[in-house]
């Protein structure tokens, strides 16, 4: 009897076990709270990894991907670079000595003011989704822009870090307007300028070509009216600033004694450190256009490094054949026009189109700065728009010519029926739409400014020079 029991009690357990083991199986397959499975999770890994879309819904990758965060912190700090201090020192030992702390002080006034409006409303009016010409306060204060990636943008950076990545953008585009207007402009006047024209010029154009819904986002925005593409800102930052300088300066007059004195750089020393500075930064502003660590980015470097180089061969040849010597000055222009000309380019291009872009970068250029300037007049003290302006136009307008999916597949998403072929219209209607812009605002901006605020300094304090008057210092103290 005791043996029945227990061989009863035994298979009584084992059945009971076996059921327990059966709907535990069960509820770990269909239960929507398990977790992804070991296919989908390994998939997560090769999105990351291929800076592709997450696969499950519920990723044990759920936050940013270290690797892209860690590149675009690192691309935030170079383009950040580029104007603290390199573009700062690159301006400052090209005016005279009396103006060197007004240019550095400039530089360093709008990294504190463009950062604060951005943080107020730019990042938001540009990035947040709102209308195809301008965003919505969404993200106004930085509300809800957290650590969480904002997939309309990257998959895998963070919101955050994609914000202030852009905010160095925003600062060193006014930033390279001074220096067409360099040594006869208050420090004031700049400060509020530049306010206004964020506002009316670069947080409309960027959204349009950069916004998730922009007019002109052919990248981004599958229903984008113009299928423009701009990789880190032909359009957005060397055109609107170049044109606009050109229309300041103008409006703004020549310096006192122009075309009578002699008006060279005070340091071409500070000049070519500076130099040195903004090509390292513009490795962050265009290979860390890619808003990640990966393919595009390493084509984007290449590019970079090519364009630069031939850019300041070929001014450097020019100034050789033409004049018996090549200047440091020279080179280092011609440097400068290969990067700004491949910017728009660089992530959508071969390594031998950068090339091409950058020899026609130093040639053009090099016209612009010696011959045209000379023909019209013009005092753009420091070649903003020979090198910004005439640089944007003409890489963007190649970057409708040049861009190839072998360089970046992405491009087929949106744009296969337009790539290699009609892409190049595209990008001259976007130019104009950038064109108008920049130089229509710019004007008013300036004429309603001048009743009110005093734009350019007395005579006296332009001949005494504005590091004094604006700043009560000397960069220079001689004894």
């Amino acid at each position: 009897m005791r043996a029945k029991l227990t061989a009863i009690s035994v298979a009584l357990a084992l059945w009971l076990g076996m059921g327990w083991i059966n709907a535990t199986r069960a509820a770990a397959t269909e239960s929507p709270s398990a977790g992804p499975t070991l296919e989908q999770r390994v998939a997560d890994l090769e999105a990351y990894v291929n800076n592709g879309a997450r696969v499950s819904a519920v990723s044990k990758v759920a936050g940013p991907g270290p690797g892209h965060n860690a590149w675009m912190m690192t691309s935030a700090a170079l383009v950040l670079f580029m104007t603290l201090p390199g573009l700062a020192l690159f301006y400052g030992g090209l005016v005279r000595r009396k103006n060197v702390l007004s240019i550095l002080g400039q530089c360093l006034g709008l990294a504190g003011g463009v950062s604060a409006l951005w943080w107020v409303c730019g990042y938001s009016l540009t990035f947040a989704p709102g209308s195809p010409v301008l965003g919505s306060l969404r993200y106004a204060f930085l509300n809800g822009v957290s650590a969480r990636p904002n997939t309309d943008y990257a998959q895998w950076v963070s919101q955050n870090v994609f914000a202030i990545y852009q905010m160095m953008f925003a600062i060193i585009t006014p930033a390279l307007i001074i220096g067409a207007v360099a040594e006869r402009i208050r420090f004031s006047a700049i400060m509020f300028f530049s306010i206004a024209w964020m506002m009316l010029v670069y947080f409309p154009l960027a959204h349009m070509i950069w916004g998730v819904d922009g007019l002109m986002n052919g990248m981004g925005n599958p229903h984008a009216r113009i299928k423009a593409i701009d990789f880190a800102g032909g359009m957005v930052v060397h055109m609107s600033s170049g044109w606009s300088a050109l229309v300041l300066c103008l409006i703004l007059g020549k310096r006192l004694g122009f075309g009578r004195e002699i008006m060279a750089p005070h340091n071409m020393v500070l000049c070519m450190v500076g130099t040195g500075m903004l090509w390292v930064g513009w490795y962050g502003f265009n290979a860390g256009s890619a808003v990640a660590a990966d393919v595009v980015s390493a084509n984007a470097f290449v590019n970079t490094t090519l364009a630069a180089v031939m850019g300041l061969m070929a001014w450097g040849q020019l100034e050789r054949i033409l004049k018996g010597r090549p200047s440091v000055l020279g080179m280092c222009s011609g440097a400068v026009a290969g990067l700004a000309t491949v910017t728009p380019a660089s992530g959508f291009v071969t390594a031998n189109s950068a090339v091409l872009i950058g020899l026609v970068a130093g040639t053009a250029s090099y016209a612009a700065c010696s011959k045209l300037k000379a023909k019209f007049g013009y005092d753009d003290s420091l070649d903003t728009f020979g090198v910004h302006a005439v640089g944007g136009t003409i890489g963007t307008f190649l970057t409708g010519l040049l861009a190839t999916t072998e360089a970046n597949p992405n491009l087929a998403t949106n744009l296969g029926d337009v790539v290699g072929q009609s892409l190049w219209r595209h990008e001259l209607l976007a130019m104009a739409i950038t064109l108008v812009l920049s130089v229509g605002a710019t004007a008013a901006i300036a004429f309603a400014l001048k009743p009110w605020l005093e734009l350019r300094p007395s005579r006296e304090i332009e001949d005494q020079g504005l590091d004094i008057n604006d700043h009560g210092e000397e960069g220079y103290i001689l004894e």
